[in-house]
């Protein structure tokens, strides 16, 4: 095998892995609607599907353990008494979870996992076939016919080109000793009608089924239809239904009673076959999983291609602001020179193109958070079934973008959070009634933009969190003194469960109780620029409010000075700037505070205290008040840069050994800004706040640490 095999062979495979994922999704949502409604014959005939797609293409990538284990259960699918059977849902989701263990084992080259829980799973369903349910099955056989989407859409055409498409349904005369040659010869009589598209067996079928099926596009009215389809001694019975007209008109025929009939219309389908009923205007639904998206449309791009242009773009208004900045120096030299002018049309013209590039490459980056959230259906059933809970989730503003970077980030995050409102938030059944709550607990996922900020908020409907509760364990864990938790704000004691370690749980279960979880929490946000709330009313709710930001490539940021040191804030997280006097800074048990307005403020010294400053300092103070959550803090800055459009580049751990920076960009003039983190920041602050009597803690941004602001020109990518 060369070179280019190989590498093809790779590329295939990651191909499959990708898919595989979203297969595996589907399967799990699928298998919770079975669950939910035990018998679909529609559901199980998409798992049957997602199976049997699974299997042609671990086949092709060379997985056969996948591929055999895919191919019995589409076997067991495939059985009469199998869609009505009580255990299917059950053997769906081990399916889905044997599957992501051989997809992990393949792609890590780890050892195969046993495959013997599923098949034994399997193995019971087909020995013992659920006989409540073969009845329900006979039932259900005939209500719906499955057309691929091919059919669906060539229905779609012809009535678009004002043919009437029919729904033939017949039966061959059971004294025919000849049923294949009997179906040829309807079809051939259908097809001096109109077009035949599709048929029900395929035509060339050895399938010897009395019944017979056809989609025909025709003038010809019903009637018609009808007699030429009743071949004596060959067609015992026929029926032609309008599926659609150019008019939309829904109409019913049949060889005993002509007659109109309206039909209710059937929910969207979510696959590549769609069902149709009589009287049913076909209808192309959005699929729900991209697996069966139709490929025209959509573009495959690795996200380092997509992280790739974006830097050039980043580039690009590095390059801007440095001609603004070689304009800004020619003006001043030249201040009447006529070419000036010129000048400035083609920078504001640049700069529009500009704009417009960076918004559709950070769009081309934006995905929905459907593709996170819809993974948590699963998670909170499997949750609630393992706790002994009954917990319904509830999903809104799925359609709100993200970054993609940003998504992949809080997945973990948002998963430990959903995890606790099942463990922790929800009570059980018994407790819920005697507060006279509905047995079924709820849990809300919702997502929507705020200014320059996405906001992901997980709320439940439980017992809520009890402060006291929090004041308790943090003593008895001696994570703070009791002093200071008698002047601990709720926010601020509600904000004592992301320590690590920390947990109100009074036993350790496999759900919860080993205080690990909320900590990485705050540690991701911290890490992404934002920031986690949580409001919670004793014996009502809990929400926890994630703010994110937009993106992390490029941000408007507010450039100040401390000590002579060049930093930028992000604009959206500064409230407002206010001017003060050193004089007016205070200490209040040892703590920084000014007072604004009718406001207490507590203050962040980003540099040396007063006595440590330079001499000759005028005493004039700015203070940036910012927004951390739903608290203000004020940031002591020394002088104002203004505002600029910034590119975060990001600084390993040998340029910069601290959380408080979060990056670094180079502005026009080829100078480097460090950009804090706010979030990081402000916990530092309130970390370093002395328990007891004693000096001010010299500024937060030490000598050490503001180091990197001697940076090189040159920042690695």
């Amino acid at each position: 095998m060369n070179q280019h095999s190989d590498e093809r062979g790779a590329e295939l495979r990651e191909i499959f892995f990708e898919s595989a994922q979203e297969l595996l999704q589907s399967l799990n949502e699928e298998a919770l609607e079975l669950e939910k409604q035990p018998g679909d014959g529609e559901a199980v005939r998409v798992i049957r599907r997602i199976v049997h797609t699974l299997k042609g293409d671990s086949a092709a990538c060379g997985f056969r353990e996948l591929s055999e284990l895919s191919h019995e259960l589409e076997d067991i699918l495939g059985l009469e008494t199998a869609s009505s059977h009580a255990s299917l849902a059950e053997i769906a989701f081990t399916a889905a979870d044997t599957f992501a263990v051989l997809l992990a084992a393949y792609r890590n080259q780890a050892e195969l996992p046993s495959l013997d829980p599923l098949r034994k799973l399997m193995r019971e369903l087909a020995e013992k076939p659920d006989k409540k349910g073969r009845k329900k099955k006979a039932a259900a056989a005939h209500q719906r016919t499955v057309w691929t989407e091919y059919e669906m859409v060539a229905m779609q055409n012809a009535t678009g080109r004002g043919k009437r498409v029919y729904h033939i349904t017949g039966r061959i005369d059971a004294n025919c000793a000849m049923p294949i040659a009997a179906r040829q010869m309807v079809l051939n009589t259908l097809s001096t009608l109109g077009e035949v598209l599709g048929a029900r067996p395929q035509p060339g079928s050895p399938e010897s089924s009395a019944s017979m099926e056809f989609l025909l596009a025709s003038d010809a009215p019903a009637e018609q239809i009808i007699a030429k389809c009743q071949i004596p001694t060959i067609v015992a019975q026929v029926k032609a239904e309008v599926l659609s007209t150019p008019a939309n008109k829904q109409v019913r025929h049949d060889t005993n009673d002509l007659q109109e009939q309206a039909t209710a219309p059937q929910p969207p389908q979510k696959s590549d076959s769609v069902a149709v009923e009589p009287g049913e205007e076909p209808e192309l639904a959005a699929p729900s999983s991209p697996s069966y998206s139709l490929p025209e449309n959509v573009l495959r791009v690795d996200a380092e291609r997509i992280d790739s242009v974006l830097n050039l773009v980043g580039e690009l208004i590095i390059g801007k602001s440095m001609l603004q900045q070689a304009l800004n120096e020619f003006s001043k030299i030249y201040p009447k020179a006529a070419i000036q002018s010129r000048f400035l049309d083609a920078m504001g013209f640049q700069a529009r193109v500009l704009n417009d590039l960076q918004r559709s490459v950070m769009k081309i980056r934006m995905v929905p958070v459907e593709q996170l959230f819809r993974r948590f259906p699963r998670v909170v059933r499997d949750i609630a079934k393992q706790c002994g809970k009954a917990v319904d989730l509830k999903i809104s503003g799925q359609d709100t973008d993200l970054d993609k970077s940003i998504l992949d980030a809080i997945s973990e995050p948002l998963t430990h959070i959903v995890r606790n409102a099942v463990g922790h938030g929800i009570e059980d059944p018994e407790q819920r009634r005697r507060v006279g709550k509905p047995a079924r607990g709820t849990i809300r996922l919702n997502a929507y933009h705020h200014g320059n900020q996405v906001i992901v908020e997980v709320s439940d409907d439980g017992g809520g969190i009890d402060p006291q509760r929090i004041k308790a364990k943090a003593l008895e864990r001696g994570l703070i003194a009791a002093e200071s938790l008698d002047r601990m704000t709720e926010a601020e004691l509600m904000d004592l469960v992301f320590h690590p370690g920390f947990t109100t749980a009074e036993e350790i279960t496999e759900v919860s109780g080993r205080g690990v979880g909320l900590d990485v929490v705050q540690t991701v946000l911290h890490r992404l620029k934002g920031s986690v709330h949580i409001e919670t009313r004793l014996g009502q709710s809990t929400t926890f409010r994630l703010k994110l930001p937009l993106t992390l490539a490029i941000i408007k940021a507010l450039l100040f000075r401390v000590q002579h040191r060049l930093y930028a804030v992000p604009l959206n997280t500064v409230a407002e700037i206010a001017r003060a006097a050193e004089a007016d800074v205070h200490q209040v048990d040892n703590y920084e505070v000014l007072q604004l307005r009718n406001q207490v403020l507590p203050m962040v010294r980003l540099g040396d205290p007063p006595a440590q400053q330079l001499e000759g300092s005028a005493g004039k103070i700015f203070v940036l008040v910012i927004s951390v959550g739903e608290r203000k803090c004020g940031l002591i800055v020394d002088s104002l840069e203004g505002e600029e459009e910034l590119v975060i580049k990001a600084l390993d751990d040998q340029t910069l050994a601290t959380d408080m920076v979060s990056g670094a960009s180079i502005l026009g003039d080829g100078r480097v800004v460090l950009i804090l983190n706010i979030a990081a920041l402000v916990e530092r602050y309130s970390k370093s706040r002395p328990s007891s009597v004693g000096k001010l803690a010299p500024g937060l941004l030490t000598s050490s640490e503001s180091r990197a602001a001697q940076l090189p020109r040159e920042i690695p990518q």
